[in-house]
């Protein structure tokens, strides 16, 4: 397997976070986001994913068929299928359903609203930036605060490990980047820094 990411991709980040849970090894193949206006945007890069992003999983689930799979969710959701143990969603259909929301919370929520693209453009377009990234963590960490505080454990949601927690991390990380306040969200930041 490769790996096409970039260091301080969060969705990278959580590409790697699956990857070492369920013990694979991979190798890292970088894609630096910025260097000569972004190596994503190369003829080369935009062959493995048209969307111009990281991270994208190479793989070869079975001889001689090369895959590749860009986005994190469908790298993570694929990943989780293919090798079960340990799983990353809960049994419970229920809680599955709320593992996803934080998935989502994070995925379409945050995430994009802090990514390179759109703080470029903000910034040709006289905005600052760095003030809007930090908005979009604070009501997206909201949110995940308080979809995961009552879920019990010690976990973003409930006893057990999952997707849910492997999108927190880099989303945290990214969060202190933007010198966000992490004790508005007492639950989750803790969780993180369990998990870190």
């Amino acid at each position: 397997m490769k790996l096409y990411g970039y260091w301080r991709s969060s969705a990278s980040y959580r590409v790697r976070i699956g990857l070492g849970l369920k013990g694979l090894s991979c190798e890292q193949v970088p894609v630096h986001l910025v260097k000569d206006g972004g190596l994503q945007h190369s003829a080369e890069h935009k062959a493995l994913n048209p969307m111009e992003q990281v991270p994208v999983l190479e793989l070869e689930p079975e001889p001689g068929l090369t895959v590749r799979l860009p986005q994190s969710v469908a790298i993570l959701e694929y990943l989780n299928e293919r090798y079960p143990e340990p799983p990353l969603m809960p049994s419970c259909s229920y809680l599955r359903a709320r593992v996803r929301k934080c998935v989502e919370i994070v995925n379409s929520g945050i995430q994009p609203l802090q990514n390179l693209t759109l703080m470029a453009e903000l910034k040709r377009l006289g905005g600052d930036p760095i003030a809007y990234a930090k908005l979009a963590n604070e009501r997206g960490l909201a949110a995940l605060e308080a979809e995961s505080s009552d879920a019990g454990g010690p976990f973003t949601i409930g006893d057990a490990l999952s997707l849910a927690d492997v999108f927190l991390v880099p989303q945290i990380y990214s969060a202190k980047r933007f010198k966000v306040d992490l004790s508005a969200y007492p639950f989750i930041a803790a969780v993180a820094a369990r998990l870190d």
